[in-house]
């Protein structure tokens, strides 16, 4: 191994680096285009050969590297391989993971290298957000409100465009929203944000963490779906080592922060990560909340959202940035975003104003408490992306008389807490999917008087079934809400499809016929 590697950035000799890329997903082919135009030797695996692999590894090749892709690529690691950079979602279970481990040879995710490859010419502020839930929304109100205050930024990481595109744009960037699952914070080491947000901290990839089945050896479809993984993260003690290490891995934004590291007041565990970090001296604790805030927090004053944080006089005044009415889509969670992203943007020196204009000019994603239809006095409402109990019950929250659609995949989630807590609103729940009796399990003990509709079938068409049978438990002034609190890799290849197919139902179920018919 090349001993300058463990210190290396954008002015190292990459020319000499052999460097495996494992993966070739959007990061994967990302790190592979950046390392190329460093000159360093690459070489590219994955275990799947489909058409867009195949485009993409022709590509590669033609820039000079080398592209193995299918059935068994990925199952020895190379010899003479200075540097891997893998995908993501790869376990560090891994075969050719393991073997780089064993053989001494660091592994980054793509995260990592363009942190490194971005110093120390190009190197950037990044505003960084994770948690189980909101990231997204929350570095898109991030992302609105830097541009508001007239500064280039864009939204990357996790949130859809490879961090490493950043890297390689010759026009310089004035700040990052960067968005960072645990997944990839697991793979990065030297990561040193300008401020940095727990957004909340819920079981999630549980089965992830559990050490489940090698995720290069089939299908993705099939992996998510793996009855051996879900049985290695069911038992309580597998949960709590699960849940453990998928904290630690949320816990390591806020290392080496220079500036503020936010969290969430109502989150007890969000606030203990920033009391545990080994951050850069003079780095700020700033708390946001959804009710008055105290001083160095935002938080809401009457239908304000005030900042008692980045004001000079904080101890006894504050300073409004936005009204609640400027958060879209509404909802007591979605506020929690809105005040996250305006504590990063405030940490950037953004002004008030421009906090309130990139609220109010900045559409909502899909599948986020979209409504789809209205009908006879029912409103059908899509939350495909929450993908788990804990975003599943803060959809529920928002209304007062819901029939749920729910489950898929729980990635070796429960559901007895969700149901517990909410089981006053629920007219009953229709469930899908290939872990939908863990869902109705806990709708058994906890909420026996909810009339429960299972629907078989691992096929797509199956959401025409349950729309048909929600419809029938429907009353008008109730919300038909597609919260799943599961993953949809068990029928759908992700949560935007599993929407399209439930709105697509709901607009198209047949209008009840004449009394009497």
């Amino acid at each position: 191994m090349r001993d300058w590697i463990a210190s290396a950035d954008g002015a190292s000799p990459w020319p000499q680096a052999r460097v495996l890329v494992a993966g070739l997903g959007t990061s994967g082919f990302a790190a592979a285009d950046g390392l190329l135009e460093l000159g360093a030797d690459v070489q590219v695996v994955d275990e799947s050969d489909s058409a867009t692999n195949a485009e993409r590894a022709t590509l590669l090749e033609t820039l000079g590297a080398r592209v193995r892709l299918g059935a068994g690529s990925t199952d020895r690691l190379p010899g003479e391989v200075d540097l891997v950079v893998t995908s993501p979602g790869w376990r560090p279970s891994t075969p050719l993971l393991r073997q780089a481990a064993d053989a001494g040879v660091p592994v980054w995710g793509e995260v990592e290298l363009a942190w490194r490859l971005s110093g120390p010419a190009k190197r950037v502020p990044w505003l960084a957000v994770t948690g189980t839930n909101g990231k997204t929304t929350t570095v898109q109100m991030l992302e609105s409100m830097l541009r508001a205050a007239g500064l280039r930024t864009g939204a990357f990481g996790n949130v859809g465009r490879p961090l490493m595109e950043a890297v390689l744009d010759p026009e310089p960037y004035d700040v990052l929203a960067v968005e960072l699952s645990s997944f990839q914070l697991h793979w990065s080491h030297s990561l040193q944000m300008h401020s940095a947000a727990v957004l909340n901290l819920q079981p999630d990839h549980l089965e992830w963490y559990a050490d489940a089945p090698d995720p290069s050896s089939q299908d993705a479809r099939d992996r998510a779906s793996s009855q051996d993984a879900r049985d290695r993260a069911s038992s309580p003690d597998a949960r709590h080592r699960a849940m453990t290490a998928y904290r630690r891995d949320k816990a390591l934004i806020y290392e080496r922060v220079t500036h503020s590291c936010v969290y969430n007041v109502a989150d007890r565990a969000t606030e203990q990560m920033v009391e545990e970090a080994d951050v850069t001296e003079g780095a700020r604790a700033i708390g946001f909340t959804l009710g008055t805030p105290a001083p160095s927090m935002i938080g809401v004053v009457d239908d304000l959202i005030v900042d008692r944080a980045f004001v000079a006089q904080r101890r006894d005044s504050a300073l409004e940035l936005a009204k609640l009415s400027d958060v879209t889509p509404f909802a007591p969670h979605n506020v929690a975003n809105a005040l996250a992203a305006a504590a990063l943007a405030r940490s950037f020196g953004v002004p008030a104003a421009a906090v309130a204009e990139g609220l109010r000019t900045l559409t909502p994603g899909e599948h986020r408490i979209q409504t789809v239809v209205e009908r006879d006095g029912v409103r059908w409402v899509d939350d495909s992306k929450a993908t788990n109990p804990h975003a599943a019950g803060a959809s529920l929250a928002a209304f007062e008389s819901v029939v749920w659609v729910a489950g898929g995949q729980a990635k070796g989630t429960t559901f007895d807490d969700l149901v517990t807590r909410h089981a006053g609103r629920l007219r009953g729940a229709v469930l899908l999917g290939v872990d939908r009796a863990v869902v109705a399990g806990a709708l058994r003990r906890h909420a026996p008087d909810v009339p429960v509709i299972e629907v078989p079938g691992t096929h797509t068409g199956v959401m025409e079934d349950v729309v048909r049978a929600a419809a029938g438990l429907a009353r008008p002034g109730d919300v038909v809400l597609l919260a799943p609190g599961c993953a949809s890799l068990d029928m759908w290849p992700g949560y935007g499809a599993r929407g399209d197919a439930f709105a697509a139902a709901a607009r198209s179920l047949a209008p009840p016929g004449p009394p009497g018919e």
